[in-house]
């Protein structure tokens, strides 16, 4: 399936609800792309398709990133490096913190967890404003893995999360708005 054929699809099962959680916000609910085997497998596919050859592991941020990065993993063969929020990893860990809206947040990552120099491609739903998958590279970088790029399933364009990256990191998004 190219590219514009997985963006149909992906989109025709997008539910869209207007004046979620506030009003004003159009959300686009990736659920029934998850729970439609067709659509799932497509998108978790052309989330990897254009950094084949580029990685080792897949990052997949607490939770949506959980079942993108597991499906891609399987389908593509690469292990998957769980990046988690604060407090939940048994081991020790690496941990960068990030702003929210009103406060902040942290991901952990076992230290260990990764060979060095590993090449991890990031894989999230949404790239917004872009502090959540700052969080997620930097984490990465400290941890003496390579970031091989940033992969979504949707890019809300207006926000500028992109800018938050630079341009040393390549992102791909499956669908922009």
């Amino acid at each position: 399936m190219n590219e514009a054929q997985v963006r149909d699809l992906v989109e025709s099962k997008l539910a869209v609800i207007p004046d979620f959680p506030e009003p004003g916000v159009v959300f686009r609910d990736l659920t029934p792309v998850f729970a439609d085997g067709a659509a799932f497998i497509a998108l978790s596919e052309a989330l990897t398709r254009p950094f084949a050859g580029r990685f080792d592991h897949l990052a997949g941020l607490e939770a949506r990133g959980f079942l993108l990065a597991g499906a891609a993993s399987a389908l593509s063969g690469a292990g998957v490096l769980p990046v988690r929020k604060g407090g939940k990893l048994p081991r020790a860990v690496l941990r960068e913190e990030y702003d929210l809206e009103y406060g902040t947040a942290a991901f952990e990552v076992h230290e260990d967890e990764l060979p060095p120099g590993s090449r991890v491609l990031i894989i999230d739903d949404v790239l917004a404003t872009g502090g959540t998958v700052e969080a997620a590279a930097a984490l990465i970088e400290r941890a003496g893995w390579r970031v091989a790029g940033v992969s979504v399933a949707i890019e809300l364009l207006e926000l500028g999360g992109r800018a938050r990256l630079g341009d040393h990191v390549e992102i791909h998004s499956v669908l922009q708005y």
